[in-house]
């Protein structure tokens, strides 16, 4: 049996409409061990790193003011988030980064956010309840395409009132999908060896058996030396 990876996850008390169990029993099922860490250092044993969602990211990270309907910063979260994130791309270690991860990641590499989409579509709504739509696959190379083949269509739940556009994408990050309004549903580090962020929340039950090969992929990334 193969062995399994230790992943990295930043430990941080989940908003209320967030569920880190989730994260958790996605890396499990997927066959990797997991690592809460609240220092500063990413563990030397660390494999991977996953990032995960919760509250906006910190606007003058991007060099922009808090606007109306902006959440006010966890600095803290940022910055330790954004440390972790770098000493693993300074190790080359895979990287999955998920919704507020997805964001974090394009304003590490030098990219910006749409601080509060207008229409409602990407919002989750008023009973928690996530609202769906459909990411189209760019780039028949990506990694995203070589977990679910090239062109699909993919229906994925959406809980995000933030997001990336294409002119706010980081020059290191690929565009790999697309909303049907417009929106960098997911982006791959081409420097990388395994980097990816996604917009929606793959690691909700929701989501299953469809984020499973996601899942599958990063881990079996982190297994590779």
């Amino acid at each position: 049996m193969s062995r399994r990876p230790l992943i990295a996850v930043p430990h941080w008390r989940a908003p209320t409409w967030e569920r880190t169990k989730y994260y958790y029993d996605s890396l499990l099922a997927a066959g990797a061990e997991y690592v809460l860490v609240d220092s500063a250092d990413l563990p030397a044993g660390a494999q991977g790193l996953l990032l995960t969602g919760g509250a906006d990211v910190d606007p003058s990270l991007y060099g922009e003011k808090r606007r109306p309907g902006t959440d006010r910063p966890n600095k803290e979260r940022d910055q330790h988030e954004l440390g972790l994130l770098r000493r693993a791309l300074e190790r080359d270690l895979p990287v999955l980064c998920i919704c507020r991860g997805h964001q974090l990641l394009n304003v590490a590499l030098g990219g910006a956010l749409l601080q509060d989409i207008q229409s409602d579509g990407h919002k989750w709504l008023a009973d928690s309840a996530s609202s769906w739509h459909e990411v189209t696959l760019d780039g028949p190379r990506s990694r995203l395409a070589a977990v679910y083949g090239p062109g699909r269509t993919l229906r994925v739940n959406s809980r995000h009132h933030q997001g990336v556009t294409p002119d706010r994408v980081a020059a290191p990050l690929g565009a790999v999908a697309r909303s049907p309004d417009g929106f960098v549903e997911a982006v791959e580090a081409t420097d990388r060896r395994w980097v990816m962020g996604v917009q929606w929340h793959p690691e909700r039950p929701e989501m299953r058996p469809d984020a499973e090969p996601l899942f599958a992929a990063f881990v079996a990334a982190c297994r590779e030396p």
